[in-house]
């Protein structure tokens, strides 16, 4: 029995993670979680599940929550958060949570000693050598969540990873793949969430539009696996099928196939090294889909994803700025307030006007990250 602790448990993967725990309740118990604002979502959860320990962002919560279930303990804000991920009976830590609040906490995790499920990718991008420090001198594992990335774990695994050529990461292309730049100009936020393979929640599904999602990953690989980010390819694949690949020196190239379902990455990261049973999983037909698609991406047309490789190889807290930067432009063009193409417009002025720090502490990357939100929002809130 491995007991959780679910960060941002109503979220899309917190909702998948909770499945994955009700289908096999003789392998896994959920002992705390964290919740941002969906109340409801979270009482159903506590209902179900029995949790020791709830964190949730405010008191108005934490009263209404402690009115309802008196055999809880609720606490507020990152206390909270660092509280259920560091609980003395969790066996692991799922970051489902969104944006870069997921960082300490996580950090916390590995200090007192927790495995860390990693579907919280802001963690890595904004100060990915603090974390991975971290680590290694803890000795925790850092399993990766992200379709992407679980691809690539699982087919390192018997593999020597001083054999590798190179990595390469599959992307969908999103919302707009087959749209011109031009086409962009007018599209909205309710075109931009209709993703053709996936199922997500609505930041990271506009992330997969403007392919900063892949940008962010090809960072997170870049920790997770060592990997120079001149041994990273992305490669367009519209079915999603190939989830990504590992190419070796002897030209050898390993892959994970499967239909889109963001329980299998969640699962495996949960059972490593064993597998079970998904159950409710479509199977891949391979006869079925017949066909798969592939084409090399187009840079000029998705600027982010060129963004975040020149952060990346840059590194300091430009990594920093660029997520901090995106989760900005993009909550304003959910919210209504900017167009889609000035997404990408706000994320390279606040590279091109930062400073760099070469290596920097924790308390730089949150001073640059608050900074850097200030200065987006001083922009659109003027225009541009």
């Amino acid at each position: 029995m491995k007991r959780i602790c679910l960060l941002g448990a109503t979220g899309s993967i917190g909702k998948q993670t909770l499945n994955i725990i009700e289908n096999h309740p003789e392998d896994f118990s959920l002992l705390s979680f964290s919740f941002g604002s969906n109340i409801e979502e979270a009482m159903k959860i506590i209902a179900t599940h029995k949790p020791k320990l709830v964190a949730c962002a405010n008191s108005e919560h934490k009263a209404k929550l402690e009115h309802e279930f008196s055999n809880i303990t609720v606490i507020t804000g990152m206390d909270g958060f660092i509280e259920a991920a560091t609980h003395n009976d969790i066996d692991v830590v799922v970051n489902a949570m969104l944006g870069s609040v997921g960082l300490k906490p996580t950090l916390q995790a590995i200090e007192a000693g927790k495995t860390i499920a990693l579907a919280n990718k802001e963690t890595l991008v904004t100060a990915g050598h603090i974390v991975m420090d971290y680590a290694h001198k803890y000795s925790v594992p850092i399993l990766p969540v992200d379709s992407e990335h679980s691809a690539i774990f699982q087919s390192l695994q018997g593999n020597n990873e001083k054999r590798i050529h190179k990595l390469i990461l599959t992307a969908s292309g999103g919302s707009f793949r087959d749209k011109s730049r031009s086409e962009l100009q007018n599209v909205t936020v309710k075109d931009a969430l209709n993703h053709p393979n996936w199922s997500m929640g609505a930041k990271i599904t506009i992330d997969s539009a403007t392919m900063m999602n892949k940008g962010l990953e090809v960072i997170e690989a870049h920790w997770l696996f060592d990997m120079d980010y001149e041994k990273i390819d992305v490669l367009m694949h519209r079915e999603s099928i190939i989830h990504s690949m590992v190419e070796y020196t002897d030209s050898s190239v390993m892959a994970q196939l499967g239909t889109p379902d963001m329980r299998v990455p969640i699962q495996y990261a949960l059972t490593y090294p064993d597998r079970l049973e998904l159950i409710g999983a479509k199977r891949l037909d391979l006869s079925e889909i017949a066909t798969l698609h592939f084409q090399k991406i187009d840079f000029s047309r998705f600027r982010c994803l060129q963004y975040a490789y020149d952060a990346g190889k840059s590194g300091g807290t430009y990594p920093t700025v660029l997520n901090a930067a995106n989760e900005e432009a993009v909550a304003a063009f959910l919210a209504g307030r900017i167009t889609f193409l000035q997404i990408e417009d706000l994320i390279e002025q606040a590279l091109h006007s930062h400073e760099i720090i070469h290596t920097p502490s924790l308390e730089a990357i949150m001073e640059v990250d608050a900074e850097t939100r200030q200065f987006v929002r001083a922009k659109y809130n003027k225009g541009g």
